[in-house]
């Protein structure tokens, strides 16, 4: 699911490379196809511009 979704690869942190997994959000809708898509996700007011963009 990580491999389809593009949420795994290569990351960086203090001048070294990891596989691991990106903070991304996925909006998907009642027929499994993708609504929209939040990359690099930071948690504060998240949530709120999901609801805000799902209702509008």
């Amino acid at each position: 699911m990580l491999k389809a979704y593009s949420a795994w690869g290569s990351k960086k942190m203090a001048g070294h490379e990891y596989q691991g997994i990106y903070r991304i959000t996925y909006l998907i809708d009642e027929k499994g196809a993708v609504f929209k898509a939040y990359p690099k996700v930071k948690p504060p007011g998240h949530a709120q511009q999901i609801l805000e963009d799902w209702t509008s």
